[in-house]
């Protein structure tokens, strides 16, 4: 009981510490904060232009299927980026010795850092839709808000998994590993339809995209918001994501720990690349 008390105890303190580290850089997530509403409400200006060309399509559907994908590629991307960088976010703040060296677990360090991406990343995502309500007049008339929050949740158990994965890279490279992070962010954002259907994509890369959980979360949250689906009607897209989450986490966990041993043997774990 006192070692599950202690757990808790340091993944709180976690928390905490990532939201005042967010306190203290506030000018830079402000400008990322302006960088990501600005593609997002870029993204709904696209949708808009469709009338220039005498389109005979429903604005309204058009911009709010890219304003969706926008503002939750914006949310997915930034679980991954923050689970992906831990050991970045330890280097940068020269308080990677002291956070090895701690008496909490590894898992409960992951997770608190997970936690903290998911809890910050609904907070960003929905000021972002707020300010892009305000552009323009959203189709949210069918919207099942029950649905879209189960498959957001579960699509979030998925992308934290996929950035514990990640997080090894900076571990075993401190030059080059949050570069490469960000390429294979890239990569996931070509491949999962994030501003358009999979269905256009030649083939061998729908049957990559079958493997990417973005894939699934944007048609269950296009699904929920412009379709008004169900949460069953759902359940064709709800497996994929929990199977890759189950996947993706302890294989994250485990990777981790293996290569922070590793990390330790070859003196990796340094503050400077």
């Amino acid at each position: 009981m006192q070692r599950i008390l202690l757990e808790l105890r340091g993944a709180t303190a976690f928390v905490r510490r990532n939201f005042h580290l967010t306190k203290r850089y506030w000018k830079w997530e402000l400008v990322w904060f302006v960088y990501t509403m600005a593609n997002a409400v870029t993204m709904g200006f696209i949708g808009r232009g469709f009338q220039m060309f005498g389109a005979t399509v429903n604005t309204e559907y058009i911009v709010t299927y890219m304003l969706i994908g926008s503002i939750l590629w914006g949310y997915l991307s930034l679980l991954f980026e923050i689970t992906a960088e831990t050991v970045a976010w330890e280097r940068w703040e020269e308080t990677i010795e002291y956070t090895f060296m701690a008496p909490i677990s590894r898992i409960t360090h992951l997770v608190s850092m997970s936690v903290y991406s998911i809890i910050y990343g609904i907070i960003r995502s929905g000021v972002i839709l707020l300010v892009a309500s305000l552009f323009f007049n959203l189709e949210l008339s069918k919207a099942n808000f029950l649905s879209a929050g189960i498959i957001l949740a579960v699509s979030s158990l998925s992308f934290v998994g996929l950035g514990m994965v990640g997080a090894v890279l900076p571990l075993i490279s401190p030059e080059k590993g949050t570069q490469v992070v960000h390429i294979f962010q890239a990569v996931l954002l070509m491949f999962s339809g994030v501003y358009y259907e999979v269905e256009v994509l030649p083939k061998w890369m729908q049957m990559v995209a079958r493997f990417s959980p973005a894939t699934y979360a944007l048609k269950g949250i296009r699904g929920a918001i412009l379709e008004g689906l169900e949460v069953k009607s759902l359940w064709p897209i709800c497996y994929p994501l929990l199977l890759m989450g189950g996947f993706f986490i302890p294989l994250g966990l485990w990777t981790f720990r293996r290569t922070e041993i590793y990390a330790k043997k070859k003196g990796l774990l340094k503050r400077n690349g």
